[in-house]
This record gives C-alpha cells, structure tokens and sequence, in this order.
C-alpha cells in the first residue's frame, strides 16, 4: 500500500539524517562544537540541540505522545532561540543522549500511527494535521539543519559529506584551484573582493 511505503520511506530518510547530524561532531572539539560559526550564533551542537527539541514537540505533544522528559515550551517566548546553543553545564553527551532518546520515542509514534492519524499544531495557522505532513515537515527541518552542519563542519576542518565513509579524493591543491575559478568567474561579474 502507498500509505505504508510513504511512510517508511520518509521515515528512513529521517532517521539518515538524524545519524548526519550526530555524526557531524565526531572528532571535534567541544569548543569547535559550541563556538558560533555565523552572525547569528549557529554552531554544530546547537543544531542537534535544537532538532531535539523540535522532535519532541512535533512527535510528542502534536499526538498527545508527550516525551516523558522535560522540555522548553513552544510558547515560551522568552526561551525562543534558547534551544539553539548550549549551556556551559550541557556536555555533548548530555545533548546527544537526548536527541537519540527522542528519536526513539518519535520512532514509536511514527510506527504506531497510521500516516493519516491527525494530530494538533497549535502553532500552525491550520494545526489539525496528518502524520504525513508532519514527518515531511520533520525531514525538511533536518534535511536543511544537516545542511547547515554540513557547511560548518566545513568551515572548521573541511570534511564534508553525510557519513564517515564519505570519502573527498581532491587534495588542497585541487579545491584551492577550484576556488579560484570560481572566484575569476564571480569577479567577471561584480569587480571582486571589496
């Protein structure tokens, strides 16, 4: 049936994804993983951070499927953006334990209800919501993080890709080079670095 297939399928690009993110902090250091990479802040760890906290929310409270944990309140816009950095007490461990406990409890939601089983985004402007769209709203979100991630990882130590078996075969000679084509078309166009 379509349904089941769907489902799955989403299902198994999510948990790709979720393993993406994790494995973006392996061989860092916990301040290559804390320190803020753009204007705003973003930085690897605060990702995964903020991906389990949308996690639980969207798997948990939206079906009535609370994460038995605590967790920062959806409306509470003081702690808004609170949820994308952490804390000098947090250590990754603390942060990743979390986010694997909640992919598990999330697993047993997805598994547990059919994709057309409604659930309740109260901050949604129309909140009454099948399964499917939440978990293709879910895997958007973690698709665009691990993006993100993906970026920054490469802005600290050049490794790219979704897994450790990735393998980049170019050297610093090549990607030097491809920069700098690059940046000679770029310059065609705008006069160059300012």
């Amino acid at each position: 049936m379509i349904d089941d297939h769907a489902k799955e399928y989403l299902h198994r690009q999510l948990r790709k994804n979720r393993e993406t993110m994790v494995w973006k902090l392996d061989g860092l250091s916990e301040y290559d993983i804390r320190r803020p990479l753009t204007m705003t802040g973003t930085n690897l760890l605060g990702l995964v951070k903020h991906l389990s906290h949308s996690e639980a929310w969207y798997f948990g409270l939206v079906f009535n499927r609370p994460f038995p944990e605590p967790t920062q309140r959806w409306d509470d816009l003081e702690a808004r953006g609170t949820d994308k950095w952490a804390t000098a007490d947090e250590t990754r461990a603390d942060i990743v334990d979390r986010y694997r406990r909640v992919w598990a409890h999330s697993d047993v939601t997805i598994s547990e209800l059919t994709i057309d089983a409604v659930g309740h985004v109260p901050w949604w402007p129309s909140p009454d919501v099948p399964l499917f769209n939440v978990l293709v709203h879910l895997l958007n979100e973690t698709s665009r993080h691990a993006g993100h991630a993906d970026i920054l990882r490469e802005q600290i130590d050049g490794a790219t890709g979704t897994t450790a078996d990735y393998a980049d075969d170019h050297d610093a000679e090549f990607w030097a080079a491809r920069r700098a084509t690059i940046e000679q078309a770029a310059a065609a166009f705008g006069g160059g670095p300012r």
